[in-house]
């Protein structure tokens, strides 16, 4: 099958990007677009190509916050390509989504406007409590957190001609702690549980978020309010399971399961300062090809 005919823009600014969206489909990676199309599931007159607006290809430190544009790849925050973001929580999420050639052009804007419950960035960036910084027609600017921003399972608040422009995270520092973890069946797939933990003494945020669940992510603020209190005592297999059963009533114990399985090892993580360095695939590539 292949798409359906539509006229194509590839502009390079914002401006430019924002006048061509009435009644045209936006498309920065074409990981999920791509595939609709084709199947003609989706049908636009025209497709916007937003992967070379310069504007939403920048990352920059502001303060304690980075604002990171919604068309840079996961590949090129798994690289290190941008510099704040080397060591940065989301280096090791990017490098651990899905395959290296979905990575090459899934961006994260374009990740969190599919909504897919189950994807990476959309538990990270809710546990990482991100700001998505959105535009629309005449440039309007609004921001909105990852909960207002997601109504439900691909459902979320943009309406039509407005883009997602950039997203503000917070930035890693030493006394910061981290925990990301995904049950998938082989690699490369999306999540049937996950979990993300972010503490951060600094702003005084403590944050647990299961994803994965066909909705929106769930905050186990209990959890993590205990955990920044008193550490790794506040981590039992009794308050995980009543944490779990509390925000995943509608599940059944095994998948519940899974979850407090998911919760336990992304707190082994944050707590034991465990999570693995990132290191970039092109220097992987280089030692494979040496060998």
């Amino acid at each position: 099958m292949k798409a359906a005919r539509f006229d194509y823009a590839c502009p390079v600014t914002l401006n430019d990007a924002l006048a061509g969206l009435r009644g045209a489909k936006p498309m920065a990676g074409s990981q999920s677009l791509g595939p609709m199309l084709n199947l003609r599931l989706a049908r636009p007159p025209a497709v916007v190509d937003i992967s070379r607006v310069a504007e939403m290809r920048q990352v920059e430190r502001r303060g304690a916050r980075l604002r990171v544009g919604a068309a840079v790849t996961h590949a090129e925050i798994e690289d290190g390509v941008h510099e704040c973001l080397r060591g940065h929580p989301m280096q090791h999420v990017a490098q651990r989504i899905a395959y290296r050639a979905v990575r090459n052009r899934g961006t994260l804007g374009g990740s969190l406007a599919h909504a897919d419950p189950a994807a990476d960035w959309v538990v990270v960036c809710a546990g990482l409590d991100a700001r998505i910084e959105i535009a629309g027609p005449r440039q309007a600017v609004r921001h909105e957190s990852v909960q207002q921003f997601m109504a439900g399972a691909y459902t979320t608040s943009l309406q039509e001609g407005e883009l997602i422009v950039a997203v503000d995270v917070p930035a890693f520092s030493a006394e910061s702690r981290f925990g990301y973890y995904k049950f998938c069946r082989k690699t490369g797939e999306f999540a049937e549980a996950s979990c993300v933990a972010w503490f951060d003494p600094a702003s005084r945020t403590a944050r647990i978020v299961l994803g994965a669940i066909d909705a929106t992510p769930r905050s186990l603020m209990a959890l993590a309010h205990a955990c920044a209190k008193t550490g790794r005592s506040a981590v039992t297999a009794s308050s995980i399971r009543s944490a779990v059963e509390q925000a995943l009533p509608e599940k059944d114990g095994v998948e519940r399961h899974l979850y407090e399985t998911a919760v336990t090892r992304c707190l082994d993580q944050a707590l034991n300062d465990a999570l693995p360095v990132a290191e970039p695939s092109f220097e992987r590539k280089a030692s494979e090809i040496a060998r």
